[in-house]
């Protein structure tokens, strides 16, 4: 077995490498860039190599200083990853020529599948049903135009060489196309070096589902079941799991055998996906392979129990398969909630900052339950603007389907991130989805039912309820800690009431407490009660109570005169007073928002591309303004109303900070 291999990326699949390596006794080499220095990556691994400036272009796709790091450590293989150069034909060419095994497919594999209008044109040589497209290469936009009219709009805008969603845009009319070729050819060149783009048919109302495959170089292939990857937003995958609630077991089959049949005709070894577009009749169309290890891996991991980054290391080192395909059995039900530094409030932008706190839930696994957190990051790390914004995945298993997903549910609470924004509340929301939870989903399941985005969540009655009556209970705790008070002046004593009112998501609960050693019992005004037991002391930042013999857990901080409380994705300012208090509470006036109608504000920390307006300019509703770039994504801002531009603060190569003022309106 080898004895050392260099891991050509960073983050959490870096990390993730460098868990099975230990576990097989290989040691490791992390390589890392300006911004990475203190990263978890470097720190896992037994030895870590610098290749340069922070930008990915200057340091981690640079394949000359890859393998300058290679020959300084004398690494005998290296895993690329996924993203970054782990598709890339020169570099396994490369690590071939100085006699480095690649934890991959043969070259030969990666350039006939790894890029996405050769894949379409061999898939169709052997008869694979696909989508209709353009797979020529594009000179310009007209040309992306011309060619969008004649496959008929909508259309998808993909970079050749993408993946993660970069470089990849839905077109639905003329001006859509010329903009998304654009922007899809300048992420394609800042984020793989190769800007080359087609064009194809977007297929609506379908089921993104893919197959995952394991072959060896000894001849032999597996499937290990699909996986659904439908909730996605701008084609970036959000929630995954395995298997699809959709599949019967004749489409899995057809689907595997499909999948292993052309992996085997590009002779591929290694670990690999081939996703397919499903519609509503289980017709199945192939989109593309990817020839390397997929973000969402561990959910297979987890209802196959085999890990396939240990399969890919036996493969490159020459091993068989030991796994037939009569030995894959798919066990359970399993959840992956990827965590974005996105923040959901200000329409997903990317956040960057310091983690000011990181608390993963408990990672466990038994019979009837299992969490897993695959990270790159920890508590006190810089989240930086120049790579992708996905900093943890964080997984769950179960017996059935709805256990996994009340397993995601409770560590989606259970997830402690502060210092920047984050998709954790989008991830619970969806959760608690009635249309997720019934499986009845596509890939426009986030258009269609958060169409101006994500506002947070409205709790139900019942909750809030609970959730008053926990606040209830926490605060009579704090307020008896507070009584208890040394050394105070006579008369002045605290006295801790039993009537209190909550009032939280514009709901007021009257309620009366009576506590006893093992909780408190709360009774509303209008009679029901509420059984209260929890360990939460003061200060704690993560409530885990019972309600009723229930379990709730609620991530805590403290506000005046009450709590700010997080449950299932929504953010709730949680007051708690007397009655007097109260009464004159409900007096006071409400802080208004100062007006920004007039103004452009950058929404994310990021660098302008460029301005497409002058002062002076009548803009119209919906007109592009400037392009933003962060984390490798470009984000076009619109006008949102007609008006005149009056001053332009801001220009082209400029690195803005959130809400600075890049133009102003009459």
């Amino acid at each position: 077995m080898f004895k050392k291999i260099l891991i050509a990326n960073r983050g959490e699949i870096a990390c993730r490498v460098i868990k099975t390596a230990r576990k097989m006794g290989i040691k490791t080499v992390a390589i890392y860039s300006d911004a990475d220095a203190q990263a978890m990556h470097v720190q896992m691994a037994d030895e870590a190599v610098h290749i340069g400036p922070s930008p990915a272009n200057q340091s981690y796709i640079v394949i000359d200083k890859v393998m300058a790091a290679i020959k300084e450590t004398g690494a005998e293989a290296v895993h690329p990853g996924y993203g970054f150069l782990s598709e890339n034909a020169k570099f396994a060419e490369a690590l071939e020529a100085a006699g480095v095994a690649f934890i991959g497919p043969p070259k030969g594999a990666i350039e006939k599948m790894g890029d996405k209008i050769t894949s379409k044109k061999i898939a169709q040589e052997a008869e694979v049903s696909t989508v209709p497209g353009h797979m020529g290469l594009i000179e310009d936009a007209e040309e992306a135009v011309k060619i969008s009219k004649e496959i008929g709009y909508p259309v998808m805008i993909k970079a050749s060489a993408g993946g993660g969603g970069k470089g990849m845009r839905i077109a639905w009319n003329d001006d859509e196309a010329r903009e998304g070729f654009q922007s899809s050819k300048n992420e394609a060149a800042n984020s793989f070096g190769d800007d080359r783009i087609f064009i194809e048919k977007f297929v609506t109302q379908p089921r993104h589902i893919e197959i995952q495959v394991l072959a060896d170089a000894h001849g032999n292939c597996i499937y290990l079941g699909e996986r659904e990857c439908s909730i996605q937003r701008r084609q970036q995958k959000v929630i995954e799991e395995a298997p699809s609630p959709f599949l019967d077991e004749a489409t899995r089959k057809a689907m595997g055998e499909q999948s292993c049949a052309l992996a085997q005709a590009v002779g591929y070894t290694s670990a690999g996906t081939v996703e397919f577009i499903v519609d509503g009749d289980r017709n199945f169309y192939f989109l593309e392979m990817n020839t390397r290890l997929q973000v969402e891996h561990p959910v297979t991991e987890l209802i196959t129990g085999v890990d396939l980054v240990e399969q890919m290391i036996r493969v490159a080192y020459g091993e068989k398969l030991k796994l037939a395909q009569k030995d894959i059995k798919l066990n359970g039900w399993a959840m992956e909630s990827r965590l974005y530094a996105e923040d959901p409030y200000r329409g997903f932008l990317p956040s960057i900052g310091r983690l000011t706190r990181y608390r993963p839930p408990a990672e466990k696994a038994n019979d009837t339950r299992a969490v897993r957190n695959d990270t790159g990051v920890y508590e006190g790390g810089e989240i930086s603007m120049f790579y992708d914004p996905m900093i943890a995945k964080l997984c769950s298993w179960g017996p059935t389907r709805a256990e996994a997903i009340e397993h995601m549910r409770v560590a989606l609470d259970s997830f402690e991130v502060e210092g920047i924004g984050h998709n954790l509340p989008f991830c619970a929301a969806v959760m608690d989805h009635p249309k997720f939870v019934s499986g009845n989903i596509t890939t426009a399941f986030i258009e269609e039912e958060y169409p101006e985005g994500f506002q947070g969540v409205d709790l139900p009655q019942e909750t809030l309820a609970r959730i008053a009556s926990s606040a209830a209970a926490m605060h009579r705790v704090a307020e008896i800690r507070r009584a208890r008070i040394s050394g105070t002046m006579d008369n002045h004593r605290r006295k801790v009431g039993k009537d209190w009112v909550v009032t939280l998501q514009g709901e007021r609960f009257e309620v009366t407490i009576k506590a006893d050693k093992k909780g408190a019992t709360v009774k509303h005004a209008d009679g029901t009660k509420h059984r209260v037991s929890s360990n939460w002391t003061p200060g704690d930042s993560l409530a885990k109570l019972k309600v009723d013999g229930e379990k709730l857990v609620l991530k805590v901080d403290k506000i005046s005169g009450g709590f700010r409380m997080r449950h299932r994705g929504a953010d709730l300012k949680v007051h708690v007073r007397t009655p007097r208090q109260a009464e004159l509470a409900s007096l006071m006036l409400e802080k208004v928002a100062p007006d920004t109608s007039k103004l452009l504000l950058c929404p994310m920390p990021g660098l302008i591309v460029k301005v497409d307006v002058e002062v002076g300019d009548e803009v119209e509703d919906g007109q592009a303004l400037c392009t933003v770039e962060a984390m490798k994504m470009e984000n076009i801002l619109r006008a949102e109303r007609k008006g005149k531009v009056s001053k332009i603060n801001a220009a082209a190569g400029d690195n803005l900070a959130v809400d600075d003022i890049i133009m102003e309106f009459e």
